[in-house]
């Protein structure tokens, strides 16, 4: 006969409920390997890009937690690229001095917003006692020639305060043409300040690829530090009786591969992260009442979490292809 086994916190409160947990993929650990690269050979700045919700933007905050962890003296700060009817400074420094945590973005003339952006940038610094700071521009195709140089004002206004400022550019496909019509147009200091470093940025792309991300449930704890991974959380008996997500990489990829066919999709099949989470996040969840020892998701709950997962119908919405580089 099976025992329920008491859990260590509220189920409410873990974070397959809340959505605030992070899974390294290939694809971010590869984003991640740039970011250190970067570090190492002062490399001022790079840019990735990927289609449209492939997972860039989850990627950012997981390669932020990852930076605090590794190296905690330095700074990081996440700027959102907004769509501007028209590319004007004010909006433009408003937009990254929230993003650096100031009270009143919108406050004051350009100039002052200017000096206010590298005191905000400087006091991070001192306080972590590192002369490092990494900015994510997410989104940052939205970006014009003119807002580029503005980055490259602010980079030399820190630079002079003996500050290092590391811009990494995260955005669509466009980025990559950005890049090659400022060096068309000889604008060759932008290009050699902020877009150095190139990175493709993809989904799942294989069963491999898919091992990868649920080993990640199998392995991340909650309470961190904890015997509880994200899968025993949810299915302690069958856990502890030896069953692991990452058994089913196969079951699972299959089961996009035939959502996939039968929605006709066009182009080869990459998962986005966030269908697949949500698909994991179905099968952990309606396990949940059917836990026991021995037990194992049946691959029907894997064809019925894709179909719920929205992968299908963000593809349709979205009319995109994903092509994967050769």
């Amino acid at each position: 006969m099976s025992v329920e086994i008491p859990r260590p916190v509220d189920p409410s409160l873990h974070p397959l409920v809340t959505g605030n947990y992070r899974i390294a993929t290939p694809a971010i650990e590869a984003f991640y390997e740039l970011v250190e690269r970067c570090l190492r050979y002062r490399i001022m700045g790079a840019l990735i890009h990927g289609p449209s919700r492939i997972g860039k933007t989850r990627a950012i905050e997981y390669v932020r937690l990852l930076l605090a962890r590794n190296h905690p003296r330095m700074t990081s700060y996440h700027a959102q690229c907004e769509h501007k009817p028209r590319h004007a400074e004010g909006p433009f420094f408003a937009n990254l001095l929230e993003a650096v945590g100031d009270p009143d973005p919108n406050a004051g003339t350009n100039p002052s917003k200017r000096m206010r952006l590298s005191l905000r940038i400087r006091e991070a610094a001192a306080r972590t006692g590192s002369g490092t700071v990494l900015l994510f521009c997410d989104e940052a195709q939205r970006y014009n020639e003119n807002e580029y140089e503005w980055l490259r004002d602010v980079h030399d206004a820190l630079d002079r305060q003996q500050i290092k400022l590391f811009t990494l550019l995260v955005g669509q496909q466009e980025l990559l043409a950005q890049k090659t019509a400022l060096q068309l147009a000889g604008k060759t200091q932008i290009v050699a300040r902020l877009m150095v470093e190139e990175l493709s940025f993809y989904g799942s792309r294989n069963a491999q690829d898919v091992a990868t991300c649920l080993n990640g449930y199998d392995q991340t704890a909650y309470p961190e530090g904890s015997a509880w991974s994200f899968t025993r959380f949810y299915v302690p008996q069958a856990f502890d009786a030896g069953y692991r997500l990452v058994d089913d990489a196969d079951t699972l990829w299959r089961a996009f591969e035939v959502a996939h066919h039968k929605a006709t999709l066009p182009g080869r099949l990459e998962l986005p992260m966030e269908s697949f989470a949500r698909a994991v996040e179905i099968v952990l969840k309606d396990s949940e009442t059917t836990d026991a020892p021995g037990y194992c998701p049946a691959e029907a709950l894997w064809a019925h979490a894709v179909r719920h997962c929205g992968y299908v119908q963000s593809r349709h919405a979205t009319g995109r292809v994903l092509v994967a580089a050769a």
